[in-house]
């Protein structure tokens, strides 16, 4: 079976890591890679004792995302990202990777979107937004998602051809324009997704955050996409 590496960024959350890395399906995967985005609470701590390996990396969610995927076992062939508030089930895990394993896909994205959603999970801005930035999508590129979502699995020779530039917010989206680009198989599959554990969302916790964050996110759209079509 191919070897897995799942790589969690974090930002202070001491709350729900602890959890989630204890959750993990360890019977699947080589390692589990937390990212500390530089905490200043004991999230590296209480990751390190649930049985995560701890790396660091530049403050950024993409510096974060970067990082764990440069730090993972070099024998690893899949590469799974998820977030670290518990948000994101880990036992559709399986379902996420069994594509890649069977040389049906090299992404997959798990929608949030097309799943069930537990109430509070997402803000309705968020649903918005990942309507729009898949309308725009599948007009320029062509491609259809419905989802920007952080639980994401790909092959890891495939994630080396994206040559990802992006170190904040807009690396998941990056990924998947460049993806598009790269005619990679892709593939999305609906999963369930619960409210966090613990903590406050660096991004929808307050509007200055979700404002930043959108306005890098349309950035990276616009910039990538026109990119993409101009290649």
């Amino acid at each position: 079976m191919p070897q897995i590496s799942i790589i969690i960024p974090v930002l202070n959350e001491s709350e729900s890591i602890g959890q989630v890395v204890a959750s993990m399906l360890w019977h699947l995967i080589a390692e589990c890679i937390v990212v500390d985005n530089g905490s200043t609470d004991a999230t590296a701590q209480i990751a390190q004792a649930a049985g995560a390996r701890i790396i660091n990396s530049p403050r950024g969610y993409g510096a974060a995302c970067k990082a764990g995927s440069e730090a993972a076992l070099s024998t690893s062939d899949i590469l799974v990202y998820m977030d670290g508030d518990g948000s994101d089930i880990i036992d559709d895990l399986p379902c996420l990777i069994a594509p890649i394993e069977a040389n049906e896909a090299d992404f997959v994205i798990a929608s949030r979107i097309r799943g069930q959603r537990e109430s509070g999970s997402m803000l309705p801005s968020q649903v918005f937004a990942g309507h729009l930035v898949g309308l725009l999508l599948r007009l320029t590129l062509g491609v259809r998602y419905t989802d920007m979502g952080p639980f994401r699995a790909i092959r890891r020779t495939s994630l080396e051809t994206l040559q990802m530039q992006e170190l904040t917010y807009g690396w998941n989206l990056e990924m998947q324009i460049k993806a598009a680009k790269q005619k990679l198989r892709i593939l999305e599959i609906p999963v369930n997704y619960r409210a966090r554990i613990g903590g406050t969302s660096k991004v929808s916790g307050n509007l200055g955050a979700s404002l930043k964050a959108a306005t890098r996110i349309l950035e990276v759209l616009f910039r990538v996409t026109l990119s993409s079509r101009t290649h």
